[in-house]
């Protein structure tokens, strides 16, 4: 995943810039960037935040990234933002998605003999540069976005800063989110809205579909009207998305609240005791004790202190070993009794199923699971939710073909169908493997509802692999 701000003010916008792109750190933990402009040009600081916070790597980088306005990102991917020289003038882009078709545009843009790339690792080319080669080809700004939104397949939202303001251009079918903030003296723009409220920020404006902005200290302006489909990601909410921030009017919490709620309206489990598996589930669990009126409580504690987010380190054994270490139990809480544990979702089982072994190793005496969201079909090609490397990574997918010998979209479908008997095999399965007492997974008419968006509006793509 990964993050974008900026902000352009009538005065200093160092402060606000570092504290709103550090507000997205839960968003990614590769890299940070900003790039800032003022009486002197053009400043930028890139650094490498896997090893330590982002707040840490660029407070000494603040003196030098002096000026007016400024755009930064949380990347899970590459360095950015890039400073860009070019037929359109001098700027600097930032952008947050992903692109399938990557390699095809980057051949298309060096058609003309003049382009070229930095390679980075393994030869891979960086998705950023290639935007801006892809703009650079029109007559303006305005018209070399549109044109890249036109080209993309996967995702993209934009940020880009010139000498006359921020370009802020949302991801055509809005699969992420971009809000303008204001105050008295300066406009802002986030991926998550939460990101400027500490700051004296307020909500102006949340960006539709495709939609492109014009951003300067005083005022903002439309420049490209939205387009009429939109496809947000569920696992805003479900999952990578901040409790405070709202999208599309819809918060987070809450959100998780009425998801947990529904969870427990279908379920007639016994249990001593309801938990989330922290943080995102957390929320999901208090909604589910609400309604059910079996305690909440925390059986595990989470250190945070030092370990990141366990999904976002590129290899699967250390993944798997923040998840153990980050994960505290509280013996007397846990010997003895009957829990009832809500994750967000069970993408290769790997990490839950260890969770569960501990909590047997403690003493429970029954662990019984509610993911939040439905099986995983289908690997994101959107948003990267997980680095799976292959579709078999995911538990469903593999139980399916362990059952079937084969994959085919008939049995997709009916796997994906919560009233299937397909469907109740593949849990049963899963379930055996990872050794739960019990297993219910929430039902994606369920999720749609606790969302509360019209179902055709929210990408459900790596549940039912509708495009």
């Amino acid at each position: 995943m990964g993050g974008i701000f900026g902000v352009i003010s009538q005065k200093s916008c160092t402060n606000d810039l570092f504290f709103g792109v550090d507000y997205h750190s839960h968003l990614g933990t590769r890299r940070g960037g900003m790039a800032t402009y003022g009486e002197n040009g053009f400043h930028r600081a890139i650094h490498n935040i896997e090893n330590a916070p982002f707040r840490t790597k660029f407070e000494r980088d603040l003196d030098e990234l002096e000026g007016t306005a400024g755009i930064g990102c949380i990347s899970d991917n590459e360095p950015q933002p890039l400073l860009i020289a070019s037929r359109l003038g001098s700027y600097a882009i930032t952008t947050v998605g992903v692109i399938q078709n990557l390699d095809q545009l980057a051949k298309e843009a060096m058609a003309d003999g003049f382009t070229q790339y930095m390679e980075m690792s393994e030869g891979r080319l960086n998705a950023t540069e290639v935007v801006a080669s892809l703009i650079n080809r029109k007559p303006s700004i305005v018209e070399g976005i549109r044109y890249v939104q036109e080209m993309v397949e996967g995702s993209l939202s934009i940020l880009i800063l010139n000498e006359n303001g921020i370009f802020a251009a949302r991801d055509r079918l809005g699969r992420t989110p971009l809000i303008i903030g204001k105050n008295d003296h300066a406009h802002c723009v986030s991926f998550e809205s939460f990101a400027y409220l500490n700051l004296g920020y307020h909500d102006v404006h949340e960006l539709g579909p495709g939609e492109i902005d014009f951003i300067r200290a005083d005022s903002y302006r439309v420049v490209q009207q939205p387009g009429n489909q939109m496809k947000i990601c569920a696992f805003l909410w479900v999952y990578y998305g901040y409790p405070t921030s709202c999208y599309e009017g819809v918060n987070v919490e809450e959100m998780r609240y009425r998801c947990g709620d529904m969870l427990a309206s279908r379920d007639n489990v016994e249990a001593d005791l309801v938990a989330g598996v922290p943080d995102s589930g957390t929320a999901h669990a208090i909604g589910y004790s609400n309604r059910s009126g079996i305690p909440f409580a925390r059986p595990f504690i989470k250190y945070t202190p030092t370990w990141p987010r366990s999904f976002m380190p590129v290899h699967q054994s250390q993944r798997n070993l923040i998840a153990k270490m980050k994960l505290i139990p509280v013996e007397a809480l846990i010997h003895g009794k009957r829990l009832l544990l809500i994750d967000d979702s069970i993408v290769r089982g790997t990490q839950l199923g260890e969770t569960t072994e501990f909590l047997y190793n403690s003493g429970a005496k029954e662990v019984h699971i509610r993911p939040a969201c439905p099986p995983l079909l289908f690997g994101c090609k959107y948003l990267n939710f997980s680095r799976s490397k292959s579709e078999l990574d995911l538990i469903a997918r593999r139980v399916l073909l362990k059952k079937e010998g084969k994959c085919t979209p008939e049995l997709l479908a009916e796997y994906s169908d919560p009233d299937s008997p397909k469907y109740e095999e593949m849990v049963e399965e899963i379930r055996k493997e990872l050794n739960f007492t019990t297993l219910r997974y929430h039902r994606l008419d369920d999720l749609i509802r606790s969302i509360g968006l019209p179902e055709e509006c929210v990408c459900t793509y790596c549940w039912n692999g509708k495009e």
